[in-house]
């Protein structure tokens, strides 16, 4: 299995940055994982929240096939433990899913499309988090997740 993290807009804070390289170095180990950064929509300023939505998803569909399995990375989404969610993943390469997609969406989320493409959605936590740094918060918990199934002694309960 192949894992994608597709994301709106490069990450700008360079702590957030060395965190995210931090685990993507370490995730490479368990599993071919990518971090695909789909470029900020330009001149949002004239565009409603509606029609900034809509040219996101337009860029998203865009990168993703149909044989890909989505999964939206939203509020509203599953909630999962560190455990679970290793399971969660375990179970999707047990299936035999050949490229898992995590989406993270700009900042007024997905476009209705987006939803209807999607097999589904996690949530982090009923706090809200800028996408920036839920990008480092979801690597760090998929570098938790492998390390959890390999028994490794990174994650304690």
């Amino acid at each position: 299995m192949k894992i994608t993290l597709l994301v709106i807009g490069k990450t700008e804070d360079k702590y957030l940055i060395e965190g995210i390289d931090k685990y993507l170095s370490r995730l490479k180990h368990y599993i071919g994982f990518n971090l695909l950064v789909v470029p900020d929509i330009k001149n949002t300023k004239n565009l409603t929240e509606a029609q900034q939505k809509t040219k996101e998803a337009e860029l998203i569909l865009k990168q993703i096939s149909n044989p890909d399995m989505v999964i939206l990375l939203d509020e509203r989404g599953k909630k999962y433990s560190s455990v679970s969610f290793s399971n969660y993943l375990n179970k999707q390469m047990i299936g035999s899913v050949q490229h898992l997609v995590f989406i993270i969406g700009g900042p007024y989320g997905f476009d209705e499309s987006i939803y209807k493409r999607s097999n589904g959605s996690i949530s982090l936590s009923d706090m809200t988090f800028s996408h920036q740094m839920v990008r480092l918060f979801f690597v760090e918990q998929l570098y938790r997740a492998f390390s959890i199934l390999k028994g490794e002694p990174y994650h304690h309960e």
